[in-house]
């Protein structure tokens, strides 16, 4: 195992109450990828900026290697002092470091180097920061939310960037998906300790439940035992002084470690508050179009939403997707065409810009709309204090303004007061920015189970899997020209339609460009038929799922084992001896895969 090129040991922070951070233990190997997870509000942003020397511990200490390269990705980048793009980016490079990198990543960033970094739109200013962090390439990248504001285009580039990145990486990220492709190693913060996976992301969810359950489970243990320590003080033999005062104080601490105990925060108690029934059609859209300056947004679209439909809109920044949404739900006039609504409508709205908050109201006030200290929820009087702590809030922030909150706390609160409201039609613009991953499967949960009409906007390739039954995306990704098309399922079914409809193209073209020739080449088709596999590529097709079968029987017995959480405290050399072997069974498993893809394809393309 090569030595660490960074470590945070015990490390402890506070501020005031119980411990953000209490005795935290985070190493990081070259080449590691590590994903950190835990609740909003947990840490994980703080110990970030710890291990980039940007927020000092109480205690604790703190190794970075002399010679280690360190970048860190804020989520708020600082713009002051740099009159342009370029100038931003090249300010994180080191003496030795190569200038022209600078120029590849803002081009496949869609960035204009002369441009003010002032004026840049949150989407912009998240990739300025990514290529000023990734222009080095340095030995350690430590990067919060490197996807927020970012659309699934540069999402999906970032993530092949990273994969070929020899750096280590430290992510901080909501994205399931992206976490899923990147991790190799998941650290969790908890109830300001830390435990560690050494498992990528999608290992995690499973891993951190039986985590729980044995912990609740030591707890039931620890209180049946107290209960026997009591009963033997009340009626046991007194005598033997000395052993009564031991098994006295051993039941003092038992007690204290008892009532001391932290369990995990709870999870969102919500209810989504029933609507009338809408009629079967809730939005009927012909033709409608929409320009800016003479551009197409949106050209000659038409669409039928009935009720019960969850429709996901998708595409790269600036492709006109809110502008879409607005045209659906009638607060954007066409320019042509037009949109009919269904009747009797309710509709409720969770937008992405946060700022229409007023940040002086308090959260009661919110929550209420200044009535009382009730609201109505499916009928029923529940009193606001109730209500806040089925979201998680404590009862003293009922005044607290609204100025205070975090991102994913005001995300919480919005999400509250919609699903109090009576709706059948719920539109949600970038739902998932903010949200921690508990909040994340309760608004899945949410719009899985809504009995009404779902219309909504996100970048979340995961969320939106889960929840659509159908989604929009721009009929060219790469130069959006206001064409939209309505693919069946969610984001991946959506790209497999995509990669069939390609291919569909490519034969057509292949046909029309055969048929053309036909006269004048009769022999090219012939030469093309006459290609064979080799023997041993023959051999190589046929031997390799059997290869890859055993592969992966060897991983799942390695996971088995790994998947004991005693395990690591119990024999922590051959934790690490099997880490490595899943390490690198899993890279021989994916060569295999890849090597048996490129074989069949071309069968395929030889047989026609």
């Amino acid at each position: 195992m090569a030595p660490p090129i960074l470590k945070l040991d015990d490390i402890c922070l506070s501020f005031g109450g119980d411990p953000l951070l209490d005795g935290v233990q985070l190493q990081v190997e070259p080449g590691e990828r590590i994903c950190l997870v835990g609740r909003n509000g947990s840490g994980k942003s703080t110990l970030l900026k710890i291990a980039a020397g940007q927020v000092e511990p109480q205690s604790g200490e703190i190794f970075r290697h002399p010679s280690a390269t360190i970048r860190y990705l804020p989520q708020a980048p600082d713009f002051e002092g740099f009159a342009t793009v370029q100038a931003y980016a090249e300010a994180g490079l080191g003496p030795n470091d190569d200038v022209h990198r600078v120029n590849y990543l803002l081009e496949h960033l869609g960035l204009d180097g002369d441009a003010d970094p002032q004026t840049l739109s949150g989407g912009e200013a998240r990739r300025a920061a990514l290529a000023r962090v990734l222009a080095p390439e340095p030995d350690i990248l430590l990067l919060d939310e490197p996807t927020n504001h970012l659309d699934l285009p540069t999402i999906e580039w970032l993530e092949e960037e990273l994969l070929r990145s020899r750096s280590a990486m430290l992510v901080i990220s909501h994205d399931r998906r992206f976490l899923e492709r990147v991790s190799r190693a998941t650290v969790w913060l908890d109830r300001g300790r830390s435990l560690r996976l050494d498992r990528g992301f999608e290992h995690f969810e499973a891993w951190r439940d039986s985590v729980l359950e044995n912990e609740e489970l030591e707890q039931h243990k620890l209180g049946r035992q107290i209960e026997r320590e009591e009963h033997w003080l009340r009626y046991g033999v007194t005598a033997r002084r000395k052993r009564n005062m031991r098994r006295l104080s051993d039941l003092k601490t038992m007690r204290a470690e008892h009532r001391g105990h932290k369990g995990p925060q709870g999870r969102i108690n919500a209810q989504v508050a029933e609507g009338r029934d809408s009629g079967k059609l809730v939005i009927e859209a012909e033709n409608i179009s929409k320009s800016y300056g003479g551009a197409p947004v949106v050209r000659d679209f038409s669409m039928r939403i009935n009720r019960g439909d969850c429709i996901g809109i998708v595409g790269p920044n600036g492709a006109g997707k809110t502008t879409l949404l607005k045209m659906l739900i009638g607060e954007l006039k066409t320019d042509t065409g037009f949109v009919r609504h269904g009747s009797k409508l309710d509709i409720a709205v969770l937008d992405q810009r946060r700022e229409v908050l007023n940040p002086e109201e308090t959260l009661a006030h919110y929550l209420t709309d200044g009535r009382g200290d009730n609201l109505l929820v499916n009928g029923e009087a529940k009193h606001v204090t109730g209500y806040m702590k089925d979201f998680l809030f404590q009862p003293e922030q009922a005044r607290t303004p609204i100025r205070n909150l975090s991102g994913g706390e005001k995300a919480r609160l919005v999400l509250a007061r919609i699903l109090a409201r009576p709706s059948n039609l719920l539109i949600l613009d970038e739902p998932t920015n903010d949200l921690d991953m508990e909040t994340l499967d309760l608004l899945q949960e949410v719009v899985s189970s809504y009995p009404g009409t779902v219309i909504l906007v996100s970048h979340d390739r995961d969320f939106l899997d889960r929840t659509v039954t159908s989604t929009l995306a721009p009929a060219d990704q790469a130069n959006p020209d206001g064409r939209w098309i309505a693919y069946a399922g969610g984001y991946t079914d959506m790209l497999a339609q995509r990669g069939e409809e390609a291919r569909e193209k490519k034969a057509k073209q292949a046909q029309e460009a055969g048929r053309t020739s036909a006269g004048s080449k009769p022999a090219a088709p012939a030469r093309e038929n006459a290609r064979k596999l080799s023997y041993k590529q023959k051999f190589a097709l046929e031997s390799l799922p059997g290869k890859i079968a055993a592969g992966q029987e060897k991983l799942a017995k390695i996971e088995a084992e790994m998947a004991d959480p005693a395990l690591f405290a119990k024999d922590p050399d051959g934790f690490a001896v099997r880490a490595k072997a899943h390490l690198a069974l899993k890279a021989e498993i994916e060569a295999l895969e890849g090597e048996w893809m490129e074989l069949e394809m071309l069968r395929e393309e030889i047989e026609g």
